[in-house]
């Protein structure tokens, strides 16, 4: 029996059905007692697949818990369809309760009484509100990570002063600091995870906080880039590489006609006087030339006053 989240347990099948499908390949381990059919990814889409493998191992883990639970902080997010950074690694669960000595160790516990309008559930799944789960999130993971899914909560409606409340009552202090520094920076304008590293890289490097969508006036109409400090006329833009491969966007995406536009849009940019910093996710999306060719557009009186922030460690 396998069901429509393509999550199969071991005790749904007989064992010697079960064997042969491992033998074959045909089945992908979970966690133990759960597997799931075996997906290969083409090159471009691993990190769905990854994301897809998370959900899975959420379903089995969901299917296989007996007790109460809810699931939070990583997983939480994916549940929620938040854009992550990287797929969740562990599952996080909160229970009121003490694990046993024999409970699974795949799964990272969260021992406190959550209360009911911290709770929902999302595609038949128990987990946390949007905003207990940013909450939990930007005090537990790396600052770039956790800007990157509140940056998308933001853009779904996320109130921050809900997060900062579930932060306010924590009962343990550990990373309110880095939390409040990403509920503050968070900008629902960026459109995706590496336009919001750029943005990381240049708050990090001591930067003034830049305009997402920042917008351009050209004569053929406005365009915006990604990053914008009007009052330097500084810009900056993430070129990620998949919107010049077919396919590499949305089925169906032609990759020739997306360089075309991009080249009338850049000309037409630059015919203003602007001339972004193009950064790609190859070759110069390196920390410290990232940094010093987002630096280098802005005054010397400025550029001296810069500091690397001490609470944001390099990105993952």
């Amino acid at each position: 029996m396998v069901h429509d989240d393509q999550v199969v347990l071991a005790g749904e099948l007989q064992r010697h059905v079960l064997d042969r499908a491992r033998q074959e390949g045909e089945l992908e381990r979970l966690r133990r007692g759960a597997y799931r059919l075996r997906e290969e990814p083409r090159d471009e889409h691993r990190s769905r697949t990854a994301r897809r493998r998370a959900e899975a191992v959420a379903r089995a883990a969901h299917r296989q818990l007996d007790a109460d639970h809810v699931f939070s902080h990583e997983p939480a997010a994916m549940l929620h369809g938040l854009r992550l950074w990287r797929p969740p690694a562990t599952t996080h669960v909160v229970q009121d309760y003490r694990r046993s000595g024999r409970a699974a160790e795949d799964l990272r516990r969260h021992l406190m009484v959550l209360p009911p309008e911290q709770r929902e559930v999302r595609d038949g799944l128990p987990v946390t509100t949007l905003a207990r789960t940013v909450a939990d999130c930007a005090r537990s993971m790396h600052p770039l990570e956790a800007l990157v899914l509140a940056d998308d909560a933001l853009a779904r409606g996320l109130d921050p002063e809900e997060s900062r409340a579930v932060i306010a009552v924590a009962r343990r202090r550990n990373g309110t600091r880095r939390a409040a520094w990403v509920l503050d920076h968070a900008d629902g304008g960026s459109d995706s995870a590496w336009e919001t590293w750029l943005r990381y890289v240049a708050l990090r490097s001591g930067l003034p906080r830049p305009v997402t969508q920042a917008p351009i006036i050209t004569s053929r109409g406005v365009f915006h880039c990604d990053l914008g400090w009007p009052d330097w006329s500084v810009y900056a833009e993430f070129d990620g590489l998949a919107k010049y491969r077919d396919g590499g966007v949305r089925p169906g995406h032609d990759a020739a006609r997306e360089l075309l536009q991009e080249k009338a849009r850049f000309d037409a940019i630059r015919a203003t006087g602007v001339n972004p910093v193009r950064v790609t996710a190859v070759g110069n999306a390196r920390l410290g030339e990232v940094a010093n060719a987002l630096a280098a557009r802005f005054p010397e009186a400025l550029r001296r006053k810069l500091r690397t922030h001490p609470l944001l460690p390099p990105p993952p």
